[in-house]
């Protein structure tokens, strides 16, 4: 009788407190693991991203592209807040703007290899692409992403050269529910990181990488009216970068 009761009791322990008799209580991770970022993928439930990639699709079968911006929100906004300096830097030149708000590496690999790059003959592609990865994936991670894209702008259009930018500067940015700042340090470590590995691909001759991250600082911070958000450029900060690789930009469309 008493061997029963105990059994009895072990068992509704066990139902009511597991963890007392060391069982595993940690509940099943619902957390996904973050994309694979040399892994080509479209951007889930964005209709946006799909007009914005056929508008490009379109734009390259209008030709002529003499010249290519390829990357982000921080490229696509050469359309907006950069517009006037686009029109004074770019304006003859047939210049064509691929950037998206929000792409990761992933998502320029699929736009690539989904026709954006196809039919058209420019002298110059300017990439930018990366921050996006930046606190999602590790900095080997995002290097490689890098590269791949590279490679792959290289196979599809082997007589264009490449302008290589390395990935701007950040600052801490409020965000989320609780508008907490994001941790733009570790962000900055993983830039420094992937910088530092592009740059070896320079050769000085089909691809060409510039780091201007230090003409958006100011004793190592970004002034407001460069970026006011510590990530997109402002009217000024898009002229301090089309005025930094201006010089390389000409000797490039030569």
């Amino acid at each position: 009788m008493k061997l029963m009761r105990l059994t009895l009791f072990c068992l509704a322990l066990a139902i009511t407190c597991p963890s007392l008799l060391g069982a595993d209580t940690t509940a099943p991770s619902t957390q996904r693991a973050p994309a694979d970022p040399t892994v080509a993928a479209p951007k889930k439930d964005s209709g946006r991203f799909m007009q914005l990639h056929e508008s490009f699709l379109a734009r390259a079968k209008q030709g002529p592209i003499d010249l290519l911006f390829l990357g982000d929100s921080i490229t696509e906004f050469w359309n907006t807040r950069g517009k006037a300096v686009w029109a004074k830097y770019y304006g003859d030149k047939n210049a064509a703007n691929f950037g998206i708000s929000g792409d990761r590496t992933e998502h320029v690999l699929w736009r690539i290899d989904n026709g954006e790059l196809d039919g058209i003959h420019p002298k110059v592609v300017v990439l930018m692409i990366g921050t996006n990865n930046t606190g999602v994936n590790t900095q080997e991670q995002i290097a490689a992403a890098d590269e791949k894209i590279v490679s792959e702008i290289r196979a599809k259009l082997p007589d264009s050269k490449l302008l290589l930018l390395g990935i701007f500067p950040r600052g801490p940015r409020k965000g989320g529910a609780k508008g907490l700042v994001d941790d733009w340090q570790l962000k900055m470590r993983e830039i420094r990181f992937v910088n530092a590995d592009l740059a070896r691909l320079d050769d000085g001759k089909m691809i060409r990488y510039m780091d201007i991250g230090d003409k958006f600082l100011v004793d190592g911070k970004i002034p407001a009216d460069v970026m006011a958000d510590q990530l997109h450029p402002s009217a000024k900060g898009y002229e301090i970068w089309a005025e930094a690789i201006q010089p390389t930009l000409d000797e490039m469309m030569k």
